[in-house]
């Protein structure tokens, strides 16, 4: 696998070959990374019987000029399989560049126009990338460990230490949870407008995750004195006992493709309440496992019915258990097997179909390669996340 350098050498078996970037200055977690040519002799030594890029938009362009150009005569004939889990394109506006919105979809649709599939993890964001021109787009949805995100990992002394001042609070006011990076395309802004209009004896906001944003949310909210916990980043058990310990899950982001803490809020038995936005809107059913919000309106009239749905919630005990219980049934629709399956799958068929085209124009017969246990090379194009809840 090749990725941001993270100071291991194997992941589950898998050789990890790191590579440093350059800083990505509006966001400084994130980095552009470099293709090393020991990357190129790795990959010829290899030999894999197909490559999966992970948003090809920087280092899996650079695989895909060696694939194609550099190295055609060795490299060329192996199937490409591209994953798609960022919505940069969407990013651009959160940033202020949306004049380059357009042209970040170009390059997407360039780089993925090389690959045999494009997986993407919600039919939402199938639907968005096929509305853009892309093609041979396959679904391929996440998983959640039920037994570690479960809502047997409630526990008073969470709500105590972490999330209030004493047990008194914690007895009496409801805890409205938001975990993911603190970055403003999460659209963090609306939670903290919204949170300013609630009754602030009767619940708290927590925030768990780290990001850029992080500084400027504590100084919104200390300007306007309002007493929210930032816990920074939570991991294992800690993380697992943070989302079961809380009331609410809020989720304002409309750039998801999946909503991986989404699901992990649900599998906790956590209601949600976000927005009606690609990815969410898969998970969340409106009305049954949360609240999902219209974003057509203005933004001062979508905080006003935020806040109203958050109280619909956490003010109606039965209706808060009802959609808990919900929550925790939808969840088991999505299993790592069930998920693992279906991509291994896909690189079968990559193969198989890259074949069958090799033959429909070969002047000569060859032996069919096998396709019961393709040998795959994964290039990982983003930087390394810490909030990022990968399967162990």
């Amino acid at each position: 696998m090749f990725c941001p350098e993270s100071g291991h050498s194997h992941y589950a078996g898998a050789e990890l070959v790191g590579t440093r970037g350059i800083p990505f200055l509006p966001y400084p977690e994130l980095s552009l990374n470099l293709w090393r040519p020991t990357f190129t002799d790795k990959l010829l030594a290899f030999e894999p019987d197909v490559i999966h890029l992970v948003d090809p938009v920087w280092l899996g362009a650079a695989a895909l000029a060696v694939c194609k150009i550099f190295q055609q005569d060795r490299l060329a004939a192996i199937p490409i399989v591209a994953s798609y889990h960022t919505n940069l394109a969407t990013y651009c506006h959160h940033f202020g560049w949306g004049l380059f919105s357009p042209l970040m979809w170009r390059w997407n649709l360039f780089c993925h126009s090389y690959c045999r599939y494009t997986v993407c993890p919600s039919p939402s964001t199938k639907d968005m990338l096929l509305t853009h021109g892309f093609h041979n787009v396959r679904l391929w949805p996440r998983g959640v460990s039920m037994t570690r995100f479960s809502p047997r990992h409630r526990s008073q002394d969470v709500r105590s230490s972490v999330f209030f001042a004493n047990s008194s609070a914690a007895n009496h006011k409801q805890a409205i949870l938001y975990v993911g990076r603190v970055s403003h395309e999460k659209n963090l802004k609306m939670i903290i407008d919204t949170y300013q209009h609630m009754d602030h004896a009767r619940c708290h906001l927590v925030i768990i995750g780290d990001g850029p944003a992080k500084d400027a949310l504590k100084q919104t909210c200390a300007q306007r004195r309002l007493s929210v916990t930032f816990t920074g980043y939570l991991f294992g058990h800690d993380l697992a006992a943070a989302f079961a310990s809380a009331d609410l899950f809020v989720f304002p982001s409309t750039t998801e493709t999946f909503g991986q803490v989404v699901l992990e809020a649900m599998s906790s038995g956590l209601p949600v309440c976000a927005l009606l936005a690609e990815g969410v809107r898969d998970l969340v059913q409106h009305g049954h496992t949360g609240l999902l919000l219209d974003t057509h309106a203005s933004y001062e009239h979508q905080c006003l019915q935020y806040r109203r749905d958050w109280e619909a919630i956490l003010y109606n005990p039965v209706k808060r258990q009802q959609m808990a219980a919900m929550a925790v049934e939808a969840a088991k629709a999505y299993t790592w097997p069930n998920a693992l399956e279906r991509m291994v799958q896909v690189y079968k068929d990559a193969v198989r179909s890259d074949h069958e085209a090799s033959l429909s124009t070969a002047t000569t017969t060859c032996a069919s390669p096998s396709t019961d246990q393709p040998t795959v090379i994964d290039m990982k194009d983003a930087s390394h996340d810490p909030q990022s809840f990968n399967p162990t």
